[in-house]
């Protein structure tokens, strides 16, 4: 039997999250609803003028196998902090929900990563990062009886960021292969697949990637489309297998000449978008990795993000399994 239901692989980040107006992020020249590097100097002259601000451990990779472990899955986790206080706090996190984190911390600079985290009134989320220690990810970190032990390999796109990390990522999906496991990534967002779109249209068209888990925006970005239709069925061509999530219409399927759509669950009040997708793929994949048919695992993954966009904060404060029991999905 494989030690892990799923290795997750990516930034490792502690998430600083504030509420503010659509004003402050003109002000401050940020790009609403995206993903935004910047540099040391940046990260300390936003945190300077963001509001009140809740601290939460983070990355999207963390974030669902954080989602997992609460579902009950056994999962791990890969990244890189550094031993500092911000290290600290993230190691501690993530080892308290059950995750498996092992990577050793990076001594000295740069520091841990950090995301300054903008929440809008419309639930939307304006992530500015500063990558930190994870820049120093790199194929030394990579665990190959983790990697070999995992039914599912999952990486998040954002790592074709730090240059050492993209070495590593190639790495692991050989090594995975070989051992029989499957890998899988999500796209990230759309101003990643901007970033890297012939690469990631590579990683699936030459098997490095067979599942893919994405949002709607993200697909229409990689085949550069306005069309959903057009852009899944070009995803369907490319990979074996894809979820991709639509927010309110709830997310589809494909798997050959499949598909499955799936609905969102009704919440009462949008309140942070952080974390929707990175939830939605703990479900997938917790469901997928359990034998469980498309339909069941997508149910899974919309269970989580709905709950998870009703607070703030990505990961969700309620025990997964114990929601998933109670709506019959488990």
């Amino acid at each position: 039997m494989p030690d892990y239901d799923v290795l997750c692989i990516g930034n490792a980040i502690v998430d600083i999250i504030a509420q503010s107006d659509e004003s402050f992020l003109t002000e401050n020249g940020i790009i609403k609803g995206a993903m935004n590097l910047i540099d040391a100097e940046r990260a300390e002259q936003l945190y300077a003028r963001m509001g009140p601000a809740v601290e939460a451990s983070g990355g999207s990779a963390g974030n669902t196998a954080a989602g997992i472990a609460s579902f009950g899955g056994r999962a791990a986790f890969s990244g890189k902090v550094a031993d500092d206080h911000l290290g600290g706090i993230y190691a501690h996190d993530i080892h308290a929900l059950g995750v498996a984190f092992d990577t050793a911390p990076l001594a000295g600079t740069p520091p841990t990563a950090r995301c300054m985290i903008f929440v809008t009134p419309d639930g939307e989320r304006s992530m500015n990062t500063y990558l930190g220690a994870c820049v120093e990810f790199g194929p030394e970190d990579i665990e190959p009886e983790k990697l070999s032990g995992s039914k599912v390999v999952y990486f998040e796109g954002y790592l074709w960021d730090p240059p050492r990390a993209k070495e590593a990522m190639r790495e692991a999906a050989r090594i995975a292969h070989e051992a029989g496991r499957e890998v899988a990534m999500t796209l990230s967002d759309s101003f990643c697949v901007d970033r890297y779109r012939d690469e990631f249209l590579e990683l699936m068209r030459g098997g490095t990637v067979d599942i893919v888990l994405a949002n709607d925006h993200e697909i229409k970005a990689l085949y550069q489309t306005s069309s959903f239709d057009t852009a899944l069925e070009a995803l369907r061509r490319d990979c074996r297998l894809a979820a991709v999530t639509r927010s309110e219409q709830g997310s589809v399927i494909v798997r050959g000449d499949e598909t499955v759509k799936i609905d969102a669950i009704a919440i009462r009040e949008l309140v942070d978008t952080t974390g929707a997708g990175d939830l939605y793929a703990a479900g997938f994949l917790f469901g997928y990795t359990q034998g469980r048919s498309l339909e069941d695992s997508g149910r899974l993954g919309s269970l989580a993000a709905g709950l998870v966009i009703q607070q703030v904060g990505p990961r969700p404060r309620q025990n997964l399994r114990e929601e998933a029991e109670q709506a019959g999905l488990l």
